[in-house]
């Protein structure tokens, strides 16, 4: 990290000066590990990225520089959203994962969409249950199952997100075939995280009807 320009001090991030109170305007935007003085790594301490959000808002909140002019004020808001921006990627392990495969250049989401053969096997079984929950409504044996998938989403989620850690851990080369692999993976994580709010809808559903009779 380099020193702040206006009293040098060593920064903790590329927004603003925590000694002097300067915010600053890199150009061009610094990568999410940047605002955070991170190297960008799948790894991330989620506890450590927490204490570091609150310490590094309170540079750079706008409420700290309501008193100061329209440029000034604007900055802060600029640089408090960047800040916000970095800590929704850096904290949630698939939107990290998807970073990292866009930097080291590999396929976006729409350019390969399929997951790997196994997964697309328990696919068919949860849509099963869905659509059973659908048509049947959300009665005691449809919660039931309902509840059992949600578990067993969950589950599979965190295999998925610890898959992914070893995939990126180390990082693979600029362009790897490898990164193919790693999208596929993360496809898997959307469609989990997709089913489960699914699943979240057809409970508020069964909880509304129940309040309604």
């Amino acid at each position: 990290m380099s020193a702040c320009p206006r009293c040098s001090a060593q920064l903790e991030t590329p927004l603003g000066c925590g000694s002097c109170g300067a915010l600053l305007a890199p150009s061009p935007s610094p990568t999410p590990f940047e605002v955070f003085g991170l190297v960008a790594s799948f790894d991330v301490d989620v506890d450590l990225l927490k204490r570091r959000l609150l310490k590094l808002s309170r540079i750079v909140h706008p409420d700290f520089f309501a008193g100061g002019d329209a440029a000034t004020r604007e900055a802060a808001e600029r640089a408090s959203a960047l800040l916000n921006e970095a800590y929704a990627v850096l904290a949630d392990p698939g939107a990290r994962a998807d970073w990292l495969v866009l930097a080291l250049g590999g396929p976006k989401e729409n350019e390969r969409r399929e997951m790997p053969k196994a997964f697309l096997l328990d696919v068919f079984e949860w849509n099963e249950v869905l659509d059973a929950a659908r048509e049947a409504g959300v009665g005691t044996r449809e919660r039931a199952a309902l509840a059992q998938l949600e578990t067993t989403l969950r589950a599979q989620r965190a295999e998925v997100v610890e898959q992914l850690g070893r995939m990126l851990t180390p990082a693979p080369p600029r362009n790897s075939a490898a990164l193919n692999d790693v999208r596929a993976q993360l496809n898997s994580l959307r469609y989990i995280d997709r089913t489960l709010e699914q699943i979240a809808a057809l409970k508020l559903d069964q909880a509304t009807s129940q309040g309604t009779k």
